[in-house]
C-alpha cells in the first residue's frame, strides 16, 4: 500500500514543491532526471536545490540513482503531494480523511469541504505497468510512458466520463480534477458485492443497474469493466463507479463491451441469486435493447 502522504503536506515549504514540479517536468521525456537540469527545471539555484533534495529525500517524496549519471524521479507519495496541493490552493479540499478504499489501481480516501468528499488517486501502471500499457489505449502511441503518465491520463479519462455523464446517469458527482487525482462526491451505499439484498429486491436492483447501463450508452459511454465491485446499492438507488476504463459508443469495440458488460452483471447475480433469477437471459438481446435505448427489464429477456 502506498504511504499515506497527507501527514507530511504540512513540513513542506514552497521550494519543495518547486523540486517535486522541476521533477515532475523532467520525467516527462525520462524515468530518471538528470540532477543537472533540476534548478532549470524548478527555477532553484543549484545550491537550494541541494538543499531541497535532502528535504524531499528525507520524506520519500522523490527517489536518486546513481549508476551511469545522478538522477531523480517522483515516488508515488511525491506526486500525490503535487495534486494535493494544487486542490489545497484552489480551496477544493480543506482536510484529509480516513481511508474509504484501498485497490490495485487505485486509493480512495474521505476528504473534506463544505461537507465531506471523495478522494481518488489513480495507481495504474505504479504496480502493473506492463499489463496497463498493453490494455488501455491511451498509452499505445507513447515511446516513453511513465506510471506518472499512465495514471493522469486515467484520471482524465474518468473525469471526462463523470462529467459528461452526471446527473443523468446515477455516477459520483465529479467536483475536481489534477494530475492522477479526482476530487467526487462520497458514494451513497455499500458495494453490491457486500449488499445482501432480500428476494423481492433481486431483479429490481438488476433493473435499475442495466437502466444506467443504458443511459450511459445513450450519454455515449460503455463503461466496459462492470461488475459487483463497482456498483453501490443505497436507499436511493444504485450507483455505478469507476469509469477510467469507459470506451464512447463510437469505439470499435463498444457493442461487445457493451454485451460483456451485460453479462458480467447478469452472470453475478445468477451466481448469488440463482432461486430469484430467470433460469436462462439471452445476453446479446438485452444488450441490444440497452444500446436501442429499449430495455425495460431482464425477464423480458428470460
Amino acid at each position: 500500500m502506498v504511504r499515506n502522504v497527507a501527514g507530511v503536506m504540512a513540513e513542506l515549504e514552497p521550494e519543495d514543491f518547486y523540486l517535486l514540479s522541476g521533477v515532475e517536468q523532467g520525467m516527462r521525456f525520462s524515468e530518471w532526471v538528470n540532477r543537472g537540469k533540476l534548478p532549470k527545471n524548478s527555477g532553484l539555484t543549484a545550491e537550494e536545490v541541494d538543499y531541497r533534495i535532502d528535504r524531499c529525500m528525507t520524506r520519500e517524496l522523490i527517489e536518486r540513482k546513481t549508476i551511469q549519471y545522478e538522477g531523480y524521479k517522483l515516488t508515488v507519495e511525491g506526486y500525490d503531494a503535487l495534486a494535493l496541493r494544487t486542490f489545497a490552493q484552489r480551496d477544493t479540499i480543506q482536510g484529509f480523511g480516513a481511508p474509504l478504499g484501498v485497490g490495485k489501481e487505485s486509493d480512495v480516501f474521505e476528504v473534506q469541504s463544505f461537507k465531506p468528499l471523495a478522494l481518488k488517486f489513480h495507481r495504474e501502471g505504479y504496480t502493473n505497468f506492463r499489463e496497463v500499457r498493453r490494455e488501455r489505449d491511451y498509452t499505445s502511441e507513447n515511446h516513453h510512458v511513465s506510471w506518472l503518465y499512465t495514471a493522469r491520463k486515467a484520471a482524465e479519462r474518468e473525469y471526462e466520463a463523470l462529467e459528461t455523464l452526471f446527473p443523468e446517469v446515477s455516477v459520483p458527482r465529479p467536483v475536481d480534477h489534477n494530475r492522477h487525482a479526482i476530487i467526487m462526491a462520497k458514494l451513497d451505499g455499500v458495494e453490491l458485492a457486500k449488499a445482501k439484498l432480500e428476494s423481492e429486491q433481486v431483479t429490481g436492483v438488476l433493473d435499475l443497474i442495466l437502466s444506467e447501463m443504458a443511459d450511459a450508452y445513450a450519454a455515449g459511454y460503455v463503461h466496459a469493466d462492470m461488475s459487483e465491485y463497482n456498483v453501490a446499492v443505497g436507499e436511493r438507488g444504485v450507483t455505478v463507479f469507476d469509469w477510467p476504463q469507459a470506451v464512447p459508443t463510437d469505439h470499435d469495440n463498444a457493442r461487445e463491451l457493451l454485451a460483456r458488460d451485460a453479462k458480467n452483471i447478469v452472470g453475478y447475480f445468477r451466481r448469488k441469486y440463482p432461486g430469484e433469477m430467470p433460469d436462462d437471459v439471452d445476453i446479446d438481446a438485452l444488450s441490444a435493447a440497452i444500446a436501442e435505448g429499449e430495455f425495460e427489464r431482464v425477464t423480458t429477456y428470460a
